[in-house]
């Protein structure tokens, strides 16, 4: 049973990831297991009373088998579980209904993002391109984009580039008077790939937190290191290798939006934008999954507004 299907009073008994979970103590002392169950359609609370294991914080990422009853609690559905535990390698599940996966063609998208690297006409863009793509692309095609937000699902990355890289060349054709294109695609590619290095992940590829690099340094920075570095190995001209840096550094638009510094050359700001639309419209389109046709949305954190869903 799907978690998008469960109503009041439903009795289940099935597996689900394991998002969380926290042992804790009643007013009263009692000893219960605060959860959050996922599956490919969403997410929900769960409680286990008088709980004294086996599952604990340390098992967060995993899949488990619960059996248990939903409910409602201030409006919102839970479910109290009577029986959990670690699935075995015996049991049998699909992974597919447990993963929220990107709804496109990994292999047609990867495809993609190899032709447009082969169209850069910079011998010097496209190596590193090659490069990078050569050292982390496997990693690439695979990760979420995000812990949450948005494209926060296995090859949410590679879904979320491919879009962003079709779209910067549309645009770099439409101002050719002003857009290096090498340099806006080059850019583009590499704008992300130090969130393979930026999240930790659960065994099945799922982001589970921020890593120690991650939070000290974040990915743009990590990310131009790495360029930086690709770009001396392959003694790429200096200046180069500093635009590159900077399309990375720069992507996120402004400084309270995480931004290193602000965009100065047409390419990054291009950049900046491109990425807004991509993660807007992918915000959209995930909330979109949950709000009936006609009417508003919930909050939307990232967009601080509610977001109507017309006919």
């Amino acid at each position: 049973m799907y978690i998008s299907d469960f109503k009041n009073g439903d009795q289940v008994e099935s597996f689900y990831l394991l998002q969380s979970a926290n042992a804790k103590q009643t007013a009263a002392g009692k000893r219960f297991l605060s959860a959050v169950l996922t599956d490919c359609t969403g997410s929900i609370d769960a409680l286990v009373w008088d709980y004294t294991g086996p599952v604990s914080a340390a098992d967060a990422g995993a899949v488990i088998k619960i059996r248990g009853t939903v409910s409602e609690f201030r409006g919102t559905p839970q479910i109290t579980i009577d029986r959990i535990r670690l699935a075995a390698d015996s049991d049998q599940y699909d992974l597919k209904d447990l993963v929220p996966t990107a709804p496109i063609d990994v292999e047609d998208a990867y495809r993609k993002i190899e032709q447009l690297v082969d169209s850069v006409s910079d011998a010097d863009y496209a190596g590193v391109c090659r490069e990078m793509l050569g050292k982390y692309g496997d990693q690439f095609r695979t990760i979420p984009a995000a812990k949450s937000v948005h494209h926060s699902f296995l090859h949410g990355l590679l879904m979320h580039t491919n879009f962003m890289l079709q779209t910067a060349d549309y645009l770099a054709e439409l101002y050719p008077t002003v857009i290096d294109r090498s340099l806006l695609l080059a850019g583009t590619l590499l704008h992300d790939f130090a969130k393979i290095e930026e999240f930790n992940t659960s065994p099945l590829g799922l982001v589970t937190d921020y890593s120690v690099k991650g939070q000290l340094l974040g990915h743009l920075t990590m990310g131009a290191q790495e360029v930086a570095r690709v770009a001396e190995e392959l003694q790429i001209p200096e200046e180069k290798s500093i635009l590159l840096q900077h399309m990375i550094l720069s992507h996120h638009g402004e400084p309270e939006f995480g931004a290193a510094v602000r965009p100065v050359c047409a390419e990054s700001e291009l950049l900046s934008m491109i990425d807004m639309i991509d993660s807007r419209m992918e915000i959209y389109r995930e909330t979109f999954q949950e709000t009936p046709a006609g009417e508003f949305s919930k909050r939307i954190f990232a967009l601080d507004r509610r977001v109507f869903h017309h006919q």
